[in-house]
């Protein structure tokens, strides 16, 4: 998504060889002309696949997944990284670990919002070495529900996070792929042919 890229560009910051901080348009302030055009590049791209539901991890997965529900006209779901008084029984729940904060956090969906009949189209803003996207994979799953697809805003390609979600037979989309953060330069892979 040639937007997504020339946003990442101008704005994207290379912490290191393995960050790239966005948080001027994606993950803290979120630019929302950018967000629905994310949104419009979902739908299209997963349009084939019915979806019931799109599932993503608050909070920065949530701006481009509502987008992308919107265009659907599907439910969101947000999984809790916290229990509140209002969200701790009937819960489908698992340990996610974070690249980026290297820490695991335990995440949960209330069993009411999935079924057995929902395919479920996960979103995620960046996809490393994979374990937040197959977190939320095991819960649709624990759901008796298909994962219907993977959409990924940012993914780092020189991390494993792909080839995990491949060979667990997920299709995946993801918008922009970094190639490499050397050298405090931002430079893109090309999109692989995905067969839905």
């Amino acid at each position: 998504m040639e937007q997504l890229e020339q946003k990442i560009i101008q704005e994207g910051i290379v912490l290191n060889d393995n960050v790239l901080k966005v948080d001027s348009f994606l993950n803290h302030q979120v630019d929302p002309q950018l967000m629905l055009a994310i949104g419009q590049t979902f739908t299209s791209l997963f349009e084939a696949q019915a979806i019931t539901k799109v599932l993503t991890l608050e909070s920065s997965g949530i701006a481009p997944a509502v987008m992308a529900a919107l265009q659907m006209n599907v439910p969101l779901i947000f999984a809790r990284k916290r229990k509140s008084l209002t969200l701790k029984d009937d819960l489908y729940t698992e340990k996610i670990y974070s690249f980026t904060k290297q820490e695991e956090s335990e995440v949960s969906v209330s069993r009411k919002f999935l079924a057995a009949e929902d395919r479920v189209l996960i979103i995620d803003d960046f996809l490393a070495n994979g374990d937040a996207a197959l977190g939320l994979a095991r819960i649709v799953e624990q759901a008796g529900a298909s994962v219907a697809g993977i959409g990924i805003v940012i993914e780092k390609a020189f991390q494993p996070g792909r080839e995990k979600l491949i060979e667990h037979g997920y299709l995946v989309h993801s918008l922009a792929r970094v190639a490499s953060l050397a050298g405090g330069k931002v430079s893109f892979a090309p999109h692989p042919v995905v067969h839905s």
